[in-house]
């Protein structure tokens, strides 16, 4: 009986709590839906305005809006804010149906290019040392070493003359003069050479002036053959020259254009020396092109080129062939020629008688006696 009692009550309490759940929906729903979950729907009644006459009474203004007691104040225009640097705002000023119409063309103008105009370079700075000129202002090539002077202006006791960059041995006579030994390897070559003034920092230094080293004059003339003496006591150098008709000759000693003395004679080489600078110059002997087989060529006159004149044909670069007993090249046979005391008179040389008294002696003066 105990365990019925106990499973009524049960049921009982059951039936209690979903009575009170579901009136506790109900009113759940109301509260959230109001009075139209309940089906009802609420009546307006709306009142005519009557329609405002006009007064007839001046002064009196007519209005055609509702009166001022029908406006209805419950809605309000609230003002748009536009921030454009807010997230979300819209872009500004674009308008969907605006199009773009190009504007008319303008006629076609040719125009001059404008020149290149480069710019106007920086002024350089003025140099704290002036100098005016220099002293000498050219040398010949292969001179010897000379005294090189300087004149300016702000010249300082440490201040040293530079050729091409290479610092001289300089002596500091004055704030407007400085002197400098140049030496002979400096000029070998010619050339122009810059000359500045500065001191060992750097801080201080002049202009630059040039000096010039120009070639000295060279033999214009070409040693196209020797006449060899058998003892070599006086050999002649047969020479041509430019603008001369014939070749000429010279001995030891002589002097050729006015200015090159005859210092050596060889088969090879000729030795000039400038009597003017101290100059030596060797020139080659001369070796024309050897003609083609089984042809002579000949130059003006029928005379074999590259020859002196009145020589015969087998004289040959400097060496005598088939020339005649006690004959000289070059010298025709009906000249006397000088006979020193005590010489071989014996031998038969054109134009000279001999002399039978005389000793038989071999001729130093020229080596054509075959001997």
């Amino acid at each position: 009986m105990a365990e019925a009692r106990s499973f009524q009550t049960v049921e009982r309490n059951k039936m209690i709590a979903a009575i009170v759940l579901g009136v506790l929906s109900l009113v759940t729903l109301y509260m959230a839906f109001g009075p139209s979950f309940s089906g009802s729907r609420a009546q307006t009644t709306s009142t005519p305005t009557p329609t405002p006459r006009t007064s007839a009474t001046p002064g009196t203004q007519v209005t055609n809006g509702p009166a001022q007691d029908a406006v209805i104040f419950e809605y309000q225009s609230t003002p748009v804010v536009y921030t454009p640097g807010l997230f979300g705002a819209p872009d500004a000023g674009r308008n969907i149906f605006a199009f773009y119409e190009p504007p008319p063309p303008t006629p076609f103008v040719p125009q001059t290019p404008t020149p290149f105009v480069p710019p106007t370079p920086p002024p350089t700075p003025t140099p704290p040392i002036f100098v005016a000129f220099v002293t000498p202002q050219s040398v010949y090539a292969g001179s010897r070493t000379f005294r090189l002077e300087v004149n300016g202006d702000k010249f300082t006791p440490d201040s040293r003359i530079f050729l091409s960059q290479s610092p001289l041995p300089t002596t500091f006579i004055s704030p407007q003069r400085l002197v400098a030994e140049v030496p002979a390897i400096m000029i070998a070559g010619e050339g122009p050479r810059q000359i500045i003034v500065q001191t060992p920092d750097g801080r201080l230094y002049s202009n630059q002036l040039m000096l010039t080293v120009q070639a000295p004059p060279r033999p214009q003339f070409q040693y196209v053959g020797m006449i060899a003496r058998r003892l070599a006591n006086n050999d002649t150098a047969v020479l041509r020259e430019q603008g001369r008709p014939t070749e000429f000759t010279a001995r030891l000693g002589d002097v050729v254009s006015g200015r090159f003395r005859v210092v050596s004679i060889a088969s090879s080489e000729l030795v000039v020396e400038d009597t003017t600078l101290g100059f030596r110059h060797r020139v080659e002997l001369f070796r024309p092109a050897p003609p083609a087989a089984g042809s002579v060529p000949t130059g003006p006159g029928g005379r074999i080129p590259n020859r002196p004149q009145g020589l015969p044909d087998g004289f040959q670069q400097g060496i005598p062939q088939g020339i005649p007993q006690g004959a000289i090249p070059g010298i025709p046979a009906n000249i006397p020629r000088y006979v020193p005391p005590g010489s071989n008179t014996n031998t038969a040389v054109p134009g000279r008688t001999p002399d039978p008294n005389s000793p038989t002696k071999q001729d130093d003066d020229d080596g054509t006696d075959g001997n």
